[in-house]
């Protein structure tokens, strides 16, 4: 992380042509977005693509970057963006009107299993870090793009409004129902565990 005024200064650099600025900027935040995109991908090769194209976008444009939130905020928000036209490419759109059957009874569990009680080197284990990668993979999109935001990208809820084009409330409504499907969709795992 850099405070706001060495990203000012960075982001001056990249506005004059600095190659050095746009290195250390690719440096700095490519992990991360790369993270991101992996995860909405899910595969590496088209994860690297989104990296770079995220940050030839990013290069291109920054003269529009306007400075209304953190210079890594707008980047997520490109490689989102990015990452979804792809997905879009590879998968068939789905209707509104499925999307609102597939979020049906998410909000209501069936079953929930309190964790609080297990080890937490139960919750470092190889098998746990796999089950726990699935469940977050098989959450709905408009859900896991908040979850992957929000908790494992460490994103500020206001960030990750910022970053999805959605208002801060709905941030928080689909972090809580990402939460709770996780919660039913690993309580039987976990109940096997106790």
């Amino acid at each position: 992380m850099i405070d706001s005024s060495q990203e000012q200064d960075l982001l001056r650099r990249i506005r004059a042509g600095d190659k050095a600025a746009c290195a250390e900027c690719i440096d700095l935040h490519a992990p991360s977005i790369y993270r991101l995109a992996l995860r909405l991908v899910h595969d590496e090769k088209d994860a690297e693509d989104v990296v770079q194209e995220t940050f030839l976008q990013a290069f291109k444009t920054i003269q529009t970057f306007e400075g209304r939130s953190e210079l890594r905020t707008w980047l997520y928000r490109i490689a989102y963006n990015t990452a979804l036209m792809r997905l879009r490419v590879q998968h068939p759109i789905v209707s509104v009107e499925d999307a609102l059957q597939e979020d049906e009874g998410l909000t209501v569990p069936e079953q929930l299993k309190d964790w609080c009680c297990l080890p937490e080197s139960d919750f470092q284990t190889e098998e746990v870090r796999t089950q726990l990668e699935q469940a977050i993979q098989e959450l709905p999109e408009t859900l896991r793009s908040v979850f992957l935001l929000r908790e494992l990208e460490g994103l500020s809820t206001q960030d990750c409004a910022d970053t999805l084009g959605i208002s801060v409330d709905v941030v928080k409504q689909r972090l809580h129902r990402a939460r709770l499907w996780l919660r039913e969709r690993l309580s039987g795992y976990f109940a096997e565990r106790v």
